[in-house]
């Protein structure tokens, strides 16, 4: 059985760049999209609910018409009762059943005057609700606009570097798996505690790259041995030599657009 292939700390340091690389490549085509796709999200969120509001604001009008139709109904059935009863006042038979009868009409002329008084109510809140669907309505064709601006730019990146992206997506995959777990569990946790990502940073004039913490002679040379993995003091990250990442940096351009 043929003994497998031991990977050198060297080969281990390169692919790590290369990951490093291209994660970064996808961090800028990802940082380019920005806050849009949020944006477009909170706009859609937003006109949703200004939609909804428009059905709420209908529904309440439909109820305040059946309302005053309700009140029309009484207003009627009021007359009919009051005319009902000025017939019977003419044949009265003495003063109890004249007082008892007008008191009758009183109360239906009554009914009729709140019953008017209702729908007067009803229709200053039909009038006020409608001067702020006309008002949402304006808000809402607003925001529709800016949604459809919003998408088209979103629509236009992701049209220009979805390709891109999706080939970076796929080398990520394939350059992961040329690392061994633990240090690849390592480096996506330095990934995610570091400013803009960077796990793995050359040495850039006698300094960590992204730190720029001076970085003593005796310590360069042992970087730049490429004998053993070694990280900065200070942010935990990777340091690979300056020739090292000038080489990967080469050899990866194929991949970047």
């Amino acid at each position: 059985m043929a003994k497998k292939k031991e990977v050198t700390v060297e080969e281990k340091l390169r692919a790590l760049y290369d990951l490093q690389l291209i994660d970064s490549r996808i961090d800028e085509i990802k940082n380019l999209r920005g806050e849009l796709p949020l944006e477009v999200k909170d706009l859609e969120d937003e006109v949703e609910g200004l939609q909804t509001r428009l059905v709420n604001f209908n529904t309440d009008i439909e109820n305040l018409e059946t309302s005053i139709n309700n009140k029309k109904n009484t207003i009627e059935e009021a007359n009919s009762l009051s005319k009902k009863y000025q017939e019977q006042q003419k044949n009265v038979r003495n003063n109890r059943e004249f007082d008892s009868i007008t008191k009758e009409i009183e109360y239906q002329d009554l009914e009729i005057e709140l019953a008017e008084k209702r729908i007067n109510e009803y229709r200053a809140k039909i009038s006020q609700k409608n001067e702020v669907i006309d008002a949402t309505k304006g808000k809402m064709s607003d925001k529709e606009t800016h949604l459809k601006h919003k998408k088209d730019e979103l629509s236009g990146i992701l049209k220009e570097t979805e390709k891109e992206e999706g080939v970076l997506e796929k080398k990520s995959k394939e350059f992961s798996k040329l690392i061994d777990e633990r240090l690849l569990n390592a480096y996506h946790k330095i990934r995610t505690n570091v400013r803009n990502g960077l796990a793995v940073v050359s040495i850039q004039r006698g300094a960590s790259g992204g730190s720029f913490f001076t970085i003593p002679p005796q310590r360069q040379v042992e970087i730049a041995s490429r004998k053993k993995i070694i990280t900065d003091e200070h942010s935990g990250r990777v340091l690979i030599d300056a020739e090292l990442a000038a080489e990967e940096k080469k050899k990866m351009e194929k991949y970047f657009s």
